[in-house]
């Protein structure tokens, strides 16, 4: 089932980015022929879509599978299964030209801001380099360059010669943003791309990727492990666990009235201004399974107290959550979720 109710869309709007049944497999190699003994299912057939202009979060613990599907998305690395269209157009990873067009028209910002740049190219060269591969020239290069430091916060006439080991972890990582906008793209993906930055320069760039999108038009693939700047950043939410999307829906229903056992325990996490709103207890404890060997049935039941037989035996099934309060377009993948069992989750907050 697509990760939207109505195949793919919302009020007659056409997915920007669709995924359907996107599976990738990572090989444990070992023996004395260091052959595959085993498979981490990194992620394992998920499907969501994106409409253009909105901002999709992505959340979870850490190995769930949000890096890993970037670069699916990406084509960084190539999945095992799995179909991704952009724009209505299949994404064939066959297809050179294709490819092309598609890493023109989708960018991504990386986690480690010095590591993502040449340190042997001065920054303008390297926000030139993308422009030039697809065919800009030169003059035209530079001149878009200059531009898009005015663009991201950053005066060309002291940054345009300098080397990234001269600036800070902000200032690099708005030269990655004015990299990944040089080709004019539709789409961001933005891999934890504040978490590594001080607050108050992760607030600074938080509110330019939020000007940029409403001055470019720009479209956001948003990951991070932060809820509160998920929320602040994010129209929809889509929650990932063992490389399972267990719950997607609007920010404001993931939030205040989330489905799935997993969503509830990872925004109780979230830490409160009310000193009278202290957590006293894990809200959830023991780790996750080995994604060598996950559990059968559904992942998360190893780890939840509202677990049932029938969660050990059947995978659920990603679907529109039950209640009045739920939305058309929000899903979970839950057996027990609200009206099949009676339980409710009380709302983080």
């Amino acid at each position: 089932m697509s990760a939207r109710a109505g195949n793919g869309s919302a009020g007659g709007a056409s997915a920007l980015l669709e995924v359907h049944g996107l599976r990738k497999y990572f090989p444990v190699l070992g023996g004395i022929l260091n052959r595959a003994v085993a498979w981490v299912q990194a992620v394992d057939d998920i499907d969501f879509d994106v409409l253009p202009g909105e901002v999709l979060g992505i959340v979870g613990e850490s190995g769930c599978g949000k890096s890993t599907t970037a670069r699916l998305l990406m084509h960084l690395i190539r999945a095992d299964a799995g179909r991704i269209a952009f724009d209505g157009e299949p994404v064939r990873p066959e297809d050179a030209a294709g490819l092309r067009e598609l890493r023109r028209q989708m960018q991504m910002v990386f986690q480690d801001s010095y590591s993502s740049l040449n340190p042997r190219l001065p920054i303008e060269d390297t926000i030139m380099f993308g422009p030039k591969v697809h065919g800009v020239s030169a003059a035209e290069a530079r001149e878009r360059a200059r531009e898009l430091f005015s663009l991201v916060g950053l005066d060309p006439a002291q940054f345009i010669r300098r080397y990234p080991h001269e600036l800070s972890g902000g200032q690099r990582q708005r030269v990655n943003i004015a990299r990944a906008l040089a080709l004019e793209p539709r789409l961001l993906i933005l891999d934890e791309a504040v978490s590594a930055l001080d607050k108050s320069v992760e607030a600074q760039v938080l509110n330019l990727l939020l000007t940029l999108r409403r001055e470019l038009g720009l479209t956001y693939i948003f990951i991070s492990h932060d809820l509160n700047v998920v929320q602040y950043m994010s129209d929809r939410v889509l929650v990932m666990y063992l490389g399972k999307v267990v719950e997607i829906g609007p920010t404001a229903e993931i939030y205040q009235r989330m489905q799935h056992p997993y969503t509830e325990a990872l925004l109780s996490a979230m830490p409160s201004m009310d000193p009278d709103r202290r957590t006293e207890t894990p809200p959830l404890v023991g780790d996750p399974p080995n994604p060598i060997d996950p559990p059968p049935g559904c992942r998360f039941h190893t780890r939840c107290r509202f677990a049932e037989d029938v969660c050990r035996r059947a995978e659920p099934p990603l679907g529109p959550a039950a209640g009045e309060a739920a939305g058309p377009d929000h899903l979970v993948a839950c057996h027990m979720r609200v009206a099949a069992s009676g339980h409710s989750l009380a709302p983080a907050g």
